[in-house]
């Protein structure tokens, strides 16, 4: 049953005719001892609960709780209850997961999930990254390398993002590419972070691009957001220097 539940989260395959079960925002950046919310819409479902689930960097799903809008009570998992975490819902599709006083374990991705009667489903939402920190983290730190000139010698190029995150963002954090100011959705391959001996967190983005793209000058932007931090960096032929 958990091989299932994991293979479930980290696929968030989707299925023609199941709904979209959307979660918001994607991340969450709070101090110790704040409140944490976080929002998930079950889509076309209105007669089934928002369960819940948390799961840290490289470990297995942990159940939260359920709750379903026409009952009074919140059923919860082992190790979780009242009031540190609880639940509510503004409709018969949105929900709410609520975790106060919040410490620095609480720190995770929260799936929300739903079950689709329709399809005979469970049904994931992308998740949303939950951050404490003991104090206002630091913006990403990044460095963008230009393809090697043996690259460039084929119709494919590559360039790499390397980001180095605070300790305290515990490795959470989205890596988007642009192009020319624009979003590029594909080319796009992103490590899981990974901590360093200095306690920080690295990930590194590769971008594959086109070899005529990269001669014509063309802008690329690795951009990366950590909670209401973004850090930004720019990179094109003619700001690198010329190989020999």
């Amino acid at each position: 049953m958990l091989g299932t539940l994991c293979t479930l989260i980290t696929a968030l395959t989707c299925v023609s005719g199941v709904t979209v079960v959307t979660q918001k925002p994607p991340v969450v950046t709070v101090r110790k001892g704040e409140t944490a919310t976080m929002d998930c819409n079950l889509g076309t479902v209105t007669n089934s609960g928002a369960g819940w689930y948390k799961q840290i960097p490289g470990g297995v799903p942990q159940y939260v709780l359920f709750f379903y809008h026409g009952d009074s009570s919140v059923f919860y998992g082992s190790g979780f209850s009242s009031p540190k975490f609880t639940s509510n819902h503004q409709s018969t599709s949105d929900y709410r997961l609520i975790i106060n006083n919040v410490e620095e374990r609480d720190s995770a991705v929260y799936y929300c999930k739903t079950w689709d009667s329709s399809v005979k489903e469970d049904v994931f939402g992308q998740g949303t990254k939950l951050i404490v920190t003991s104090s206002s983290l630091s913006p990403p730190v990044l460095t963008v390398f230009p393809p090697s000139s043996a690259e460039l010698q084929s119709n494919k190029a590559t360039l790499v993002c390397l980001s180095i995150l605070p300790s305290e963002s515990k490795g959470f954090a989205d890596v988007t590419w642009l192009s020319a100011g624009s979003p590029v959705s594909s080319g796009i391959s992103t490590s899981t972070a990974v901590q360093q001996p200095d306690q920080t967190f690295q990930i590194s983005s590769h971008l594959s691009i086109q070899t005529s793209d990269w001669n014509m000058d063309k802008v690329y932007t690795c951009k990366v957001s950590l909670g209401s931090q973004t850090s930004e960096e720019n990179i094109n032929k003619s700001k690198c220097p010329t190989e020999e």
